[in-house]
């Protein structure tokens, strides 16, 4: 993808001046004491923005290619992140439960739930949707869709649970590597550009990768090679 420009700057929300006061500590340093806070900060911290350039293809099979992508990456992403979300409270509640039998009990318990939540709609996903959902859920959770199955039933039923995705063309040991496979790099790119128009729910990543690298990494790569 050729001219993508990317840049960072800062901002604030307008609400967040009404809760900022500022404090002359002498005549060349200045402070700033947030409402309900007794600290004060030389600095304010403030989130990364991305600018986006806009988006150009070599050809139309290949913006065909990308907005077909971004369809499913964005139908399948909040499952991705819902996913990680039980994730996360489940361990914490089994971090409290200390009788094996009692962690059993719990995980099949929810299990059952998450089960519930999902199938109806997973049902009716395509190949290539579930394949991105792979992806995306260890984009989130850091494991493979094999792997969480396993911790939460066993290996045997993780084995059959990747022999039948198999014989759908559907890998549940798949990682995302965006880094490495363009393919990945396409979706993290249509996640970022869908974060920052907030068309969806920002989530960040488990993994450690830096988009703005990736970008560079990217184009140089498709202009050596044009």
């Amino acid at each position: 993808m050729k001219k993508i420009f990317f840049a960072i700057f800062f901002s604030l929300a307008v609400s967040s001046f009404s809760q900022i006061k500022e404090e002359v500590i002498d005549s060349t340093d200045y402070y700033v004491r947030f409402e309900g806070d007794s600290i004060l900060h030389s600095s304010i911290a403030l989130d990364e923005v991305y600018l986006f350039g806009r988006l150009e293809f070599a050809n139309r099979k290949e913006k065909l290619r990308y907005y077909i992508l971004r369809r499913k990456t964005l139908k399948v992403y909040p499952y991705a992140k819902l996913a990680a979300e039980r994730l996360v409270e489940l361990n914490d509640s089994l971090a409290n439960i200390k009788k094996k039998r009692q962690r059993k009990k719990y995980t099949k318990k929810v299990q059952k739930y998450i089960e519930g939540e999902f199938s109806a709609e997973l049902k009716k996903l395509t190949r290539t949707e579930g394949q991105i959902l792979v992806k995306l859920i260890y984009r989130q959770t850091g494991k493979t869709a094999f792997d969480l199955v396993k911790e939460l039933r066993n290996g045997w039923r993780a084995f059959w649970y990747n022999t039948t995705a198999k014989a759908f063309k559907i890998s549940i040991k798949e990682e995302f590597h965006p880094e490495l496979i363009h393919e990945d790099y396409l979706i993290e790119d249509i996640l970022q550009r869908a974060f920052a128009s907030k068309r969806l729910e920002r989530q960040k990543s488990v993994l450690d990768y830096d988009y703005a690298q990736l970008s560079n990494k990217w184009k140089n790569s498709k202009t050596t090679k044009d």
